[in-house]
């Protein structure tokens, strides 16, 4: 079996469009939450999002393109062009070698927001309202951009999309069916008709503070605040990327994929499959326990979330739980949904390659039922050896990725 590293990173996030910005944003507890501006929220009972800022698209994409993608794609494809030129993988690499796993928890949905009010109105449909909408368009556009016409798979599990794509590269490449994999995922769902669709089932907070909306693990959470953006990694073959003096982050360790089969948006919560997706990691990424372990949670800020999270690492990891570093840098970022486990894992490779753990903003009232080291608050310096990062969607699908320094 073969090793895999991290020779490429890349994001667009609430908190910087680029890894340098993001990354000095996390370290320093900046929140990137504040009240929509894409629409009127007047309309809506959430009222806060996570928005990404100051996107330009034709920084990465022809303008006369732009109007042919949906913005979860455009982000997807200016991530992807970031950690691909920080790899320096092209020209290195056989194209038949090179794959790209992308995934989207929801796609385009703004593009169908949009046609939607096309159809009710009168007006014509887009000739590219198909291939804008579905899912899998940003991992084609990406294999079209690099010419990688090695495997390709779009993963779709909602919340848990990007995790499961980043696990999935890692064993394709561990497996020998690829030298490079281009993974990650994206996702810009901030619409009237996303928004209150959360809010129907119950998932947003209602809060209109953003300093006090999203707030994992605090005894006052009452839902997430949505987010957008992508995050995209390049893995690498090891001896690959030793031979043409890349550098690397990180090892991608060991990866764990469960399902609660218990609930379409709850939980299990007694968090058997959480924690079993997370000891399934770390048994094959030889974890021994001695490790100084940092965890980049899953930390929605949803009451359910947190609490059976909490208990899914006390299951895997015993008393070692209460040693580990934990934060969520959700408390910034916000629910990327879709894209929001390749930001994480981004976040987990830079904790390991900086010896530095992001804080948990916004954190003011232990509760009782979460009493882990959720590094409140602010950064703090440890010489971390090993990273997971969680992530859990709707249909109770469980990732969680191992990574060693």
């Amino acid at each position: 079996m073969k090793r895999v590293v991290i020779t490429g990173l890349g994001a667009v996030t609430p908190v910087g469009n680029d890894i340098k910005t993001m990354w000095e944003s996390m370290k320093n507890g900046v929140c990137g939450i504040d009240i929509i501006s894409k629409f009127d929220p007047s309309q809506t009972k959430a009222k806060v999002a996570a928005e990404v800022k100051d996107f330009d698209p034709t920084l990465y994409i022809e303008k006369r393109e732009v109007r042919k993608m949906d913005l979860f794609c455009q982000y997807a494809i200016a991530a992807a062009v970031q950690a691909v030129e920080d790899s320096g993988i092209m020209g290195n690499v056989d194209e038949t070698r090179l794959g790209v796993y992308v995934g989207s928890g929801v796609g385009g949905i703004q593009t169908f927001y949009e046609q939607c009010n096309n159809l009710i109105t009168g007006k014509n449909i887009s000739p590219f309202f198909i291939p804008m909408m579905i899912g899998n368009i940003a991992s084609g556009s990406i294999a079209m951009r690099f010419k990688a016409k090695g495997p390709s798979l779009p993963v779709v599990t909602a919340c848990a999309t990007s995790t499961h794509a980043i696990g999935e590269a890692f064993h394709a490449i561990k497996g020998g069916y690829a030298d490079a994999i281009i993974a990650g995922g994206a996702e810009a769902t901030i619409t009237p008709l996303a928004i209150m669709g959360f809010t129907s089932c119950k998932a947003l907070t209602l809060s209109e503070d953003p300093k006090k909306a999203s707030i994992p693990f605090d005894k006052n959470r009452n839902g997430f605040v949505m987010g957008e953006g992508s995050g995209i990694l390049v893995l690498e073959e090891y001896e690959h990327a030793k031979a043409r003096g890349a550098k690397i982050y990180a090892e991608i360790a060991g990866y764990g994929n469960t399902c609660d089969a218990y609930h379409i948006t709850a939980p299990d919560p007694e968090a058997k499959g959480a924690a079993n997706a997370v000891k399934l990691a770390l048994e094959e990424a030889g974890y021994t326990g001695n490790e100084e372990l940092y965890i980049n949670a899953h930390g929605t800020s949803t009451p359910m979330n947190d609490s059976s999270e909490t208990k899914a690492f006390k299951l895997a990891l015993g008393d070692k739980a209460y040693k580990a570093h934990i934060s969520s840098t959700k408390s910034m970022t916000g629910h990327m949904l879709g894209a929001t486990g390749a930001v994480e894992a981004i976040a987990s490779a830079l904790a390991l390659n900086t010896g530095i753990i992001p804080p948990t903003i916004g954190y003011t009232e232990p509760d009782p039922e979460c009493d882990l080291d959720y590094t409140p608050n602010k950064a703090v310096e440890a010489p971390v050896t090993m990273a997971i990062s969680t992530t859990f969607g709707f249909g109770g699908h469980n990732a969680c990725i191992a990574l060693k320094k």
